[in-house]
């Protein structure tokens, strides 16, 4: 079939049209076109069918592995959603179980504080109205009366062949309370025998009782007389007045150490203590006794001053810290919390306890107390001692009651009836305080010996123990809260078996807090910063006088009428519990 070309050169064919297999464009004119055709004729027919082969072949191949990739991709995305979702779902089953785990710890903990029976209870508001009920049934063995009335009679009747009530014997009055005597004697006409002799004392039977009198409160009137010459020759003389620890108040020093001793010993409001006196036909407002306290309070404050220099002479601090509401702090909302500040320690024979308030639980505060002391310091885990750790020369120290009571708290928490993994830990403890109980009376290279023989081999298994716990167990359970912190203080808990001397828990200065927070429930707060600086001041003077064997009332007695005489630091020094002999405080009672 002969080749035409285009019927004029004015329509030329669209120059994006190519031979297949090639990138040349169609020719637009007749000899181009000829030139192709001669070309084309002279080119082995199979060249332009294995050309469009190969193209077509190559394009299938694209689109093949174009499919393939879409196809691969699908399924890669496909099959990665599904992994996704069931990670999700996983995490999601697993954190749902934990915190279905974690609520049903909760609940456990809440009713065991509801509802289970405590060692502590008896601190409790709830059960002061039936105190005289909880005490009386408390026991079958207790004696119906506490004190032997020493009669003659009812040793007698405890003697051989009588028939045992089942009850512990009374315990003794004191002896050195004074005796008053009741006599009951026979009267004159029944002393006469049939026989008519008149009988002869033999003996005496004698019982006692325990009598109180009322408060009795009275007023000291201090008569000075004053003298002047006759004939006005020279000024009138008059004793000088004897210093008193408050010159301008008309409180004695009794009744300031009776007013500390009822507020800080015995936990009574002052409110109530005023009610106490108007019994006694004494009306003093409330706002008169606590000036008279803040007052008093800066009195004792050297001796607060120098039992601190006696605290940073030990080896050893135990430093705890407890809330105090403060109304009117600077910068503070009423509501907020403040801090009271515990420290105890001191040379050996001479325990201080001392307070401190702070409207701060910042890591300054214990920085500030304890500055330029060195030594061990025994805290329990809260951070903010690391600040006067860091500052140097201070070995840290971590109470292991408060790892203990972790792994309680997580046993209580537990299926009832149900022996777990904190029950394990309870055992490992237990057997730390057993070695510690059997060493108490020993001496410290004893004591250090034990440790190291006994001590050692016990902590090595609670690590081993803890190791593997820390595996198996969720960290957000009460169980794993209890190892993470036990396995984060770990090196700072077994540090007690390098000496004899060293603590194995904080338990000294926790009960040093105790008075504190048993009179914070009575007067809930402090309205200044003033009246919590001087609560600081009486409660480390009274709980240091108490550690020393003083009865604080006593001791405060003592001070209070002396202090004022001191002139040096001697005479104040003087004045420290354990500089104050006991004998000689109660000679100065009695007389």
């Amino acid at each position: 079939m002969p080749f035409h070309a285009p019927k004029s050169s004015r329509e030329p064919l669209k120059p994006s049209l190519s031979v297949p297999g090639s990138h040349t464009a169609l020719p637009t004119t007749q000899r181009e076109w000829e030139a192709l055709l001669r070309t084309e004729r002279a080119r082995p027919p199979t060249d332009i069918h294995a050309t469009i082969e190969g193209d077509i072949a190559t394009r299938i191949e694209a689109e093949v592995a174009r499919r393939v990739q879409l196809e691969v991709a699908r399924q890669v995305e496909t099959e990665v959603a599904r992994r996704v979702t069931a990670e999700v779902d996983r995490r999601v089953a697993i954190e749902v179980a934990l915190q279905v785990q974690k609520l049903l710890e909760e609940i456990r903990l809440a009713r065991h504080k509801m509802f289970a029976a405590s060692s502590e209870a008896h601190l409790g508001q709830g059960l002061l109205f039936n105190e005289v009920e909880a005490l009386a049934d408390a026991s079958t063995d207790a004696p119906d009366q506490e004190l032997d009335d020493g009669s003659d009679e009812n040793n007698q009747k405890s003697g051989a062949g009588s028939r045992s009530s089942g009850r512990g014997k009374r315990r003794p009055l004191p002896p050195e309370l004074p005796r008053v005597d009741i006599i009951l004697d026979v009267p004159e006409a029944q002393r006469l025998c049939a026989c008519g002799k008149h009988m002869v004392k033999i003996g005496e039977e004698v019982s006692e009782q325990l009598n109180i009198i009322p408060m009795r409160i009275e007023v000291l009137r201090t008569i000075r007389p004053r003298y002047a010459c006759p004939g006005g020759d020279a000024a009138p003389v008059i004793a000088p007045v004897a210093p008193t620890a408050l010159p301008r108040s008309n409180f004695s020093a009794s009744f300031l150490a009776m007013l500390l001793t009822v507020k800080y010993v015995d936990g009574l409001p002052l409110n109530r203590f005023t009610r106490v006196l108007e019994r006694s036909g004494v009306e003093i407002p409330r706002q008169s006794l606590a000036r008279s306290a803040i007052n008093v309070s800066k009195v004792l404050q050297p001796l607060h001053n120098l039992a601190r220099d006696a605290l940073l002479d030990s080896a050893v601090i135990h430093m705890d810290e407890t809330t105090v509401q403060v109304l009117k702090e600077p910068d503070k909302a009423p509501t907020s919390q403040s801090y009271m500040w515990v420290q105890r320690g001191g040379p050996p024979g001479k325990p201080v306890i001392l307070y401190d308030y702070d409207p701060s639980r910042s890591g300054q505060v214990p920085l500030r107390l304890i500055e330029g002391w060195r030594g061990y310091l025994m805290t329990d885990g809260y951070d903010g001692y690391n600040a006067a750790v860091r500052a140097g020369g201070i070995e840290h120290l971590i109470c292991a009651v408060h790892a203990r009571r972790k792994f309680v708290e997580a046993k209580r928490a537990q299926t009832k009836g149900k022996r777990g993994r904190a029950d394990q830990a309870i055992e490992y403890f237990a057997r730390l305080y057993r070695i510690e109980r059997e060493c108490k009376d020993a001496t410290d290279d004893e004591r250090l010996q034990a440790r190291q023989a006994r001590s050692l081999p016990v902590l090595a298994a609670l690590r081993e123990w803890l190791d593997a716990a820390l595996l198996v167990v969720a960290p957000k359970t009460k169980l794993g809260e209890a190892l993470a912190y036990l396995n984060k203080y770990w090196s700072r808990l077994v540090r007690y078996t390098e000496r004899g001397d060293l603590p194995l828990d904080n338990n000294a200065v926790e009960n040093s807090i105790r008075p504190f927070v048993i009179g914070r429930r009575g007067w809930m707060f402090a309205d200044t910063p003033g009246g919590a600086h001087a609560s600081a001041v009486v409660y480390s003077l009274v709980e240091t006088a108490k550690a020393n064997g003083h009865e604080p009332y006593t001791w405060l007695k003592y001070v209070l009428e002396r202090l004022p005489l001191a002139k040096t630091v001697e005479d104040i020094e003087a004045l420290l519990p354990w500089n104050v002999d006991n004998q000689q405080v109660a000679m100065d009672l009695a007389a």
